[in-house]
């Protein structure tokens, strides 16, 4: 089995472990950024095996300009995305922040 054969190539900034809907992100986020351990990974997607996070892993070290290009991309598409639901926040978002403040109102008014 080649290393590739792990993973579904749908776009260049979409490539998820066969077999699961989990992209090579969520893998690689967890374990470059938060310092957690293959196994902390597997235990935390029970969609994913040890093999495929080590596979993922694996993979990122073989490609790695290509694979942080890619997680780059990611994260500031993330923060975009982020950005635009602050600006633009859904009908259900801001009736929570209503309330939110409604609640905290009520709080300081009390004695």
């Amino acid at each position: 089995m080649q290393l590739e054969d792990y993973f579904n190539f749908l776009a260049p900034n979409d490539i998820r472990i066969k077999g699961t809907r989990v992209g090579i992100e969520t893998v690689l986020y967890d374990y470059i950024y938060r310092s957690r351990s293959p196994e902390d990974i597997a235990a935390e997607y029970p969609s994913l095996t040890l093999e495929q996070v080590h596979a993922t892993i694996t993979y990122y070290l073989h490609n790695k300009e290509k694979v942080t290009a890619y997680l780059v991309n990611w994260l500031e598409n993330a923060e975009r995305r982020r950005e635009e639901q602050n600006r633009n926040p859904s009908p259900a978002i801001q009736r929570l922040r209503r309330i939110a403040a409604e609640r905290q109102a009520a709080s300081l008014e009390k004695p």
